[in-house]
């Protein structure tokens, strides 16, 4: 058995997990707060409760942040107050266990290849809807990380140069159209507009525009409301987009999607496999890679982290 866990800015959710990437056991806690320390010691707690009663051979973390290229140290977090932080020192040093650091996309694509929607492909992009977009890669049976070990940032690439101001500080990333941020910001935009098509909007919030989110919209598309399923279609369009610049560079035979947008599930896929055809380069004349929808949930970067910890520990 392995434990794995994935540290998040508000969630750490860990798990008891076998071979076959089952999860046998599995805790959650909030991330208190952004101190280093706390959040360490939030981690050696859930690890010493959930190794009760088990043989655990490692704890794997998969992490929200990018990691040096040795994977022993957060070199920055958007979420957490890690900033060059040897956070698999740490962790050993407390646990008196082998501990294997990984990114969390990382973790969730590597996740999916072994056990979920990626099976058996030799090039594999997984691409996760969240607040933002992450991305990672596995190549060959192994994690594509780049020369500095920070590659998969593909929610940063310029879609629409001078466009919607990013959280990274540049205009126009992908991650500001494509995402679950994207798509509750849109509706608010046609809600705060009072536009007659938004009027089921408005309802499901008693007119308070500020309330609107992604997951909202998501949920009245999939009951029908034609302007929500609108607006999912438009975030489809764009994510296929998006996937054709990847394929341009990468080349895969499939992309997973994942994350709390996939909830749509045909409605956000299928304009998304449409965009991608119509923007593919060389259409026509090359083959199309897959795209599937994610299939272990937001449990993948747990099975992830434990898997790769137990692999490193053989």
């Amino acid at each position: 058995m392995a434990i794995g866990l994935d540290v998040g800015g508000t969630k750490v959710a860990a798990g008891v997990v076998d071979s076959s990437g089952t999860v046998l056991r599995r805790l959650r806690r909030s991330t208190p707060g952004t101190d280093p320390r706390a959040v360490e010691q939030t981690i050696v707690d859930l690890v010493q409760e959930l190794a009760v009663g088990y043989s655990i051979a490692a704890v794997g973390v998969g992490a929200a942040g990018w990691m040096d290229v040795d994977g022993g140290t957060v070199l920055f977090s958007p979420h957490l107050a890690w900033r060059n932080e040897p956070l698999q020192a740490n962790l050993e040093a407390l646990l008196g266990r082998p501990v294997a650091l990984t990114n969390d996309a990382d973790a969730a694509a590597w996740a999916e290849w072994r056990f979920g929607a990626g099976q058996g492909e030799s090039r594999l992009v997984c691409v996760t809807l969240g607040t933002g977009i992450g991305g990672a890669q596995v190549v060959d049976g192994r994690i594509e990380r780049g020369r500095f070990g920070v590659a998969g940032e593909f929610g940063h690439q310029v879609i629409m140069p001078g466009g919607h101001r990013c959280e990274c500080g540049n205009r126009g990333c992908w991650e500001q159209y494509a995402s679950g941020n994207a798509l509750g910001r849109e509706a608010r935009e046609l809600a705060g507009a009072n536009s007659p098509v938004a009027q089921e909007l408005l309802r499901a919030v008693n007119g308070r525009v500020a309330d609107i989110t992604g997951i909202l919209v998501t949920d009245l598309a999939r009951v029908g409301d034609p302007a929500c399923r609108e607006l999912v279609e438009d975030v489809g369009s764009w994510l296929g987009l998006g996937l054709a610049n990847l394929a341009a560079a990468l080349d895969p035979g499939r992309f997973v999607i994942g994350g709390g947008l996939c909830e749509a599930g045909d409605l956000l896929i299928e304009p998304t496999r449409k965009a991608f055809a119509r923007n593919l380069t060389g259409r026509g004349f090359r083959p199309l890679a897959e795209i599937s929808v994610a299939a272990l949930g937001p449990e993948a970067g747990l099975i992830g982290a434990a898997d790769l910890a137990r692999r490193a520990a053989a």
